[in-house]
């Protein structure tokens, strides 16, 4: 309607006038069924006339003639049809958005219905109407395909406008069943419907109603398809509800399509939603780096004990040592993982199933292998001490005084030095972390900065010595503890790289 405005005033129409010229009697409705809209309005001079503006393919069939440049009205004849089904189509693949126009005299003073109104009507004309999409959107066509999105568009435009604007945003359509008709689609049962949305490729559904929206979204829901539906008008509330995911437009949608939609776009760019969904898969990816990281500490404070148990050793680190790590060292950069960009790749990983659980074996071998190293580290640490004493197998090992404290103050570090190379290592789940850039991530460097001080606080401290039963270390500690942050880090890079090559020998096999 405000492309019809904005022609008029074009032309050098007056909206205004022409409404007090010809104020409106009856109206009947845009309905999603009927597709088409009209009124009846009074003319200059006592007449009334009857206006229709609809969908083309229905509009043409309800007229008997065709009114001329000149004013003058003929009979539409099969020849004029066909002509005009040649324009739409024409028109259509230029990707217009087609309204159709037709008009008839009415009586004055008669009440009419409905079908009375749009019937025997005198054709006018086609408006065609640019509506292209946005230029971001071919792009983000793409990246859904890379990331096993479907896209499925359902419209309730001409099945050639719709067809020319896939084409245009670079939707790859399934050649078999490439467009299919509202009217195709109610002919057809829920199970052929449910058959027809298992082909793989991109689809469109012209000249939709909201009921077989509707049963488009169950039949996609059906297959165990995690659904969006995108939508601004009133007809798309049913499908924005049944959806498991209904996203409004902010600004042109309409308040029952927001109201049944489960969020709202604000700036009405689909772009937005594929950039949402990157988003969301990062937090969904940093939930799990966080979780990694805080496990792979777990293993190396359970060891000591374990090895306490079975060997009897002196106990290297202490229940405040532990709570140390838990509650001090590893809490800064645990929280700043939750920080980190998407990782490069993100969008070209399938969409995970429903059953997936956020603590899988993937996660588990990672924080499992990561943490035995941890384990390794601290132990090492702690032994370096002893021998650096002269401890040597078969010895009684110190289990109190200054070396005993020294011991246990290194295996913390241990832990520490450790948890730095893991913590640069699980910023990245395939890629290696130096395509991101090691140091890219500065809250990650305030989390490692803080987890140093905080330890070298511990280990010389006086009353925190006390406190935490910790010694002052010596250089050589110091410069020992050095060499844990890049053995873990390249430690997970091996395995990545691993991860990465058999990826791509599995593809090349398949």
């Amino acid at each position: 309607e405000a492309a019809l405005l904005v022609l008029a005033a074009k032309v050098g129409r007056d909206r205004e006038e022409i409404r007090q010229q010809q104020p409106r009697g009856q109206v009947f409705p845009f309905e999603s069924v009927r597709k088409r809209m009209s009124t009846i309005n009074a003319s200059p001079g006592g007449a009334r006339r009857c206006w229709v503006k609809g969908a083309p393919d229905i509009l043409i069939p309800l007229c008997s003639t065709i009114t001329d440049w000149d004013g003058s009205r003929r009979p539409l004849t099969a020849r004029d049809r066909t002509s005009l089904i040649q324009v739409l189509n024409d028109l259509a693949q230029q990707g217009l958005r087609l309204l159709a126009l037709a008009g008839k005299e009415v009586e004055t003073g008669v009440q009419l219905t409905q079908t009375q109104a749009e019937s025997d009507l005198s054709f006018l004309g086609i408006t065609g109407m640019i509506d292209p999409p946005r230029p971001e959107v071919p792009a983000a066509i793409e990246k859904c395909r890379r990331a096993g999105i479907r896209i499925v568009m359902v419209t309730g435009d001409f099945g050639g406008t719709a067809r020319a604007v896939a084409q245009e945003i670079g939707m790859r359509l399934d050649q078999r069943v490439p467009l299919l008709t509202g009217e195709q689609v109610s002919r057809l049962s829920d199970v052929q419907l449910r058959q027809l949305l298992k082909r793989k490729g991109d689809m469109i559904f012209a000249r939709t109603s909201p009921e077989e929206k509707l049963r488009i979204v169950a039949g996609l829901r059906h297959l165990g398809e995690i659904v969006a539906v995108t939508g601004d008008g009133v007809n798309d509330g049913p499908a924005l509800k049944a959806a498991d995911i209904g996203v409004a437009m902010g600004k042109r949608g309409t308040e029952v399509s927001k109201e049944a939609a489960s969020m709202v776009l604000a700036d009405d760019n689909f772009a937005t939603i594929v950039a949402a969904i990157e988003e969301g898969r990062a937090v969904y990816a940093n939930i799990k780096k966080f979780i990694v990281y805080i496990f792979n500490s777990n293993i190396p404070e359970a060891v000591p004990f374990v090895l306490f148990v079975l060997f009897g050793i002196p106990l290297p680190l202490t229940i405040m040592q532990i709570l140390a790590v838990d509650l001090g060292t590893d809490l800064l950069p645990g929280l700043a993982l939750g920080a980190e960009a998407p990782e490069p790749g993100i969008m070209d990983r399938p969409p995970r199933s429903r059953k997936a659980r956020l603590i899988d074996w993937s996660l588990a071998r990672r924080f499992v292998f990561l943490g035995v190293l941890n384990a390794g580290a601290s132990m090492a640490a702690y032994y370096f001490v002893y021998f650096s004493a002269g401890w040597r197998p078969g010895l009684e090992m110190a289990a109190s005084g200054p070396l005993y404290a020294r011991a246990t103050t290194m295996c913390l570090g241990g832990i520490v030095a450790a948890q730095i190379g893991n913590g640069l290592a699980i910023r990245t789940e395939r890629e290696s972390v130096f395509r991101v850039g090691l140091f890219s991530n500065r809250l990650l460097l305030v989390g490692i900065v803080s987890e140093i001080m905080i330890f070298l606080a511990l280990s010389y401290v006086p009353f925190l010595q006390r406190t935490f039963g910790t010694a002052s270390l010596e250089g050589r500690d110091l410069l020992f503890l050095l060499i844990f942050p890049p053995i873990m880090l390249g430690a997970d890079e091996l395995r990545k790289a691993w991860g990465r090559r058999r990826g791509r020998l599995s593809a090349g096999v398949s």
